[in-house]
């Protein structure tokens, strides 16, 4: 699909061939520009365009000058079949105020994301928002079917909170709701009689595979104990001090960009600073599986407040595709996956769960693939396969047999 938008700043549209379904688009309204640590939205919104044409619709700009980046710079391309990124202009900045202006702007940018839909033959459009702040924007543009995808608590607080009333309004509103973690689903799944709990994936493919060992890992020293995401305040960095002070022999590495650490700044950089303690930086999406796959045991070492138990850990399956052992925190999703990998509480009880995941036994075929195993229930292709078939239903009329039919090909 090619678009020629001359007065956009940028608009990336890949040719490639159509998707299944080219008559239905769907509109992803997201957080982040595109490129960056892939998250949930990345990783479904990509996989859609098998199904659909979609439309990625980076935030606007604001009119104080530049424009609001949640995520690091990655030069991964868009993929070729039916995914075209928007990039609204300059001259369509989100304004805030005066309102009217601000809604003028915000009608302009979704009515162009909309003609990308409508020029590759869209008659029918999904409105797919990403986070709450965006139900108004089911007023400002014409759709045929929308949904809400809870992937996080985005109250972002470690006590509990009340559902706000916006968010419960969207919630009720929206023709599906799709929620990731068992604990949200509980908090929220019994508002809308449309919700379907998806897990979050994996890429299996890419992390059950085989890949080189990256040269900066390779310089480090076994047993390598890693975490490769977003370096962020949630994690337990006690916890992480006291494994990396009390087994000096153990090589501590870390992989991500450096999120939002708060208060644990001045600890983040007490853990970097230990001898035995290697932080390599960011990677892009299509490099992460070989740094994963060349550690030793894998952590998800999270702090337990009322905002982690909500969270459901979008590397647990992809340190699972790789085969590696796996220690996590006592967070509601994980304790479903206790007969797979180890829960610790205390840094006592991490120290030795991570000594047991160190065993020879622990490397065996037949523990890997115990864990591959788990792994490929939780494909990305399987979950937006479902989330596809459900979208369909949502638009009624033909689509739910016309997506029988197409899938029943496909497969």
């Amino acid at each position: 699909m090619n678009v020629d938008l001359a007065t956009e700043s940028s608009v990336a549209a890949p040719s490639g061939g159509q998707p299944l379904l080219p008559d239905v688009g769907v509109l992803a309204l997201v957080p982040e520009r595109w490129g960056g640590m892939w998250l949930s939205r990345h990783q479904i919104s990509t996989r859609l365009s098998r199904y659909f044409h979609v439309v990625w619709q980076n935030p606007a700009r604001s009119w104080r000058g530049g424009a609001r980046v949640l995520n690091h710079a990655d030069p991964t391309p868009p993929p070729a079949r039916g995914f075209s990124v928007y990039d609204p202009g300059a001259w369509l900045p989100r304004f805030y105020r005066p309102r009217m202006l601000d809604h003028a702007t915000e009608r302009a940018r979704l009515g162009r994301a909309r003609h990308i839909l409508e020029r590759a033959g869209c008659r029918r459009v999904i409105a797919y928002l990403w986070l709450p702040e965006y139900a108004r924007d089911l007023d400002f543009v014409k759709h045929d079917a929308s949904c809400y995808h809870i992937a996080d608590e985005y109250s972002f607080q470690n006590t509990e909170h009340a559902i706000p009333s916006d968010e419960l309004a969207l919630i009720e509103r929206v023709d599906q709701v799709f929620i990731h973690s068992p604990a949200l689903m509980e908090k929220k799944g019994h508002i809308n009689p449309h919700t379907a709990y998806v897990t979050n994936g994996v890429d299996y493919a890419a992390f059950a595979g085989a890949p080189a060992e990256p040269a900066d890992l390779a310089a480090i020293p076994h047993p390598r104990v890693g975490y490769v995401g977003r370096i962020k305040s949630q994690m337990d960095w006690n916890t992480l001090l006291a494994v990396a002070r009390q087994r000096p022999e153990w090589s501590l590495v870390l992989v991500g960009p450096v999120g939002h650490m708060g208060e644990f700044e001045s600890m983040r950089r007490e853990v970097f600073a230990l001898p035995n303690v290697h932080y390599l930086g960011n990677r892009s999406v299509r490099d992460v599986p070989a740094y994963v796959h060349h550690m030793d045991v894998c952590l998800l070492c999270y702090a337990l407040n009322d905002y982690t138990r909500y969270i459901f850990p979008l590397k647990l399956h992809e340190y699972l595709a790789a085969g590696r052992p796996v220690v996590g925190s006592d967070i509601r999703t994980l304790r479903d996956f206790a007969g797979t990998i180890r829960i610790a509480h205390t840094p006592d009880e991490w120290i030795a769960s991570i000594e047991a995941s160190l065993s020879v036994e622990e490397r065996s075929a037949e523990r890997v693939e115990a864990r591959r195993r788990v792994a490929r229930q939780f494909d990305w292709n399987q979950i937006t396969e479902r989330i596809a078939g459900i979208l369909c239903e949502r638009l009624g009329g033909d689509m739910p047999s016309r997506f029988a039919g197409v899938t029943a090909r496909k497969a």
